[in-house]
């Protein structure tokens, strides 16, 4: 069934990071309902605005790191492309930015 994807341990942690975020604002959306808040985003949002808003930026951080891996190896001169955990880490940092500031 998931043979047409390639499931490194970064991909499938990535994965169940954003389903265990799923289950947890579901869970938090039905015990305390939201209020529309403003942040430093243009717009007031719900937690679950900011968490869409958040994931987004999060899968745009991951491709770019990808699209851009072989330049850093270049461009630092290191003997191998850097580790997709540093886009994942990076990725979950910037959610929780968006999530706790947004």
């Amino acid at each position: 069934m998931f043979d047409w994807m390639v499931w490194t341990l970064p991909v499938a942690v990535f994965f169940t990071c954003i389903g265990l975020t799923l289950v947890g604002m579901t869970v938090w959306e039905i015990k305390q309902p939201t209020v529309l808040r403003k942040g430093f985003l243009p717009i007031a949002t719900t937690r679950g605005d900011r968490l869409f808003i958040g994931l987004l930026s999060a899968a745009y951080v991951n491709l770019v790191f990808i699209g851009l891996a072989g330049k850093f190896a270049e461009w630092f001169s290191l003997e191998a492309e850097p580790s997709i955990w540093i886009s994942f880490v990076v990725s979950m940092v910037l959610l929780g930015w968006v999530m706790r500031r947004g």
